[in-house]
C-alpha cells in the first residue's frame, strides 16, 4: 500500500459481509444494507504525540480485526479499493482469533 497514516490514525479495510440479507422474505439490495462496523487494520501511524513531544505507540497493529463506531471514519479509495481512516481512540475493540468460551453453567 502506498499510503502511510500519520500520528494516531489507522487505515482499515472493512470486513466484507457477503451473506445475503433478508427481511421477512424480502431481499434487501446492496445499496440499502448497512455497512459493517468491523475491519482489518492494514496500516498504522507512528503514535500519538504528547504535549512535551514524546510519542505514545499505538495498541493496534496491522492485521488486527477491530470494531469501530458508525460515524467515526473517513472513507477513501486507493487503486479502486475502499478503506477507512480512523483514529485509534475510535476503535472500540480488537477481536481476538481465540475460540469463544463455553457458556457458564
Amino acid at each position: 500500500m502506498d499510503i502511510r497514516p500519520l500520528h494516531d490514525r489507522i487505515i482499515v479495510r472493512r470486513q466484507d459481509d457477503t451473506a445475503e440479507q433478508r427481511v421477512g422474505g424480502i431481499i434487501v439490495p446492496d445499496s440499502a444494507k448497512e455497512k459493517p462496523h468491523r475491519g482489518t487494520v492494514v496500516a498504522v501511524g507512528d503514535g500519538r504525540l504528547t504535549d512535551d513531544g514524546a510519542r505514545i505507540p499505538l495498541d493496534v497493529k496491522a492485521g488486527d480485526l477491530v470494531l469501530f463506531g458508525k460515524y467515526t471514519s473517513a472513507d477513501i479509495t486507493i487503486h479502486g479499493e475502499e478503506f477507512l481512516i480512523i483514529r485509534e481512540s475510535e476503535v472500540l475493540a480488537v477481536l481476538d482469533d481465540a475460540p469463544a468460551s463455553p457458556p457458564l453453567s
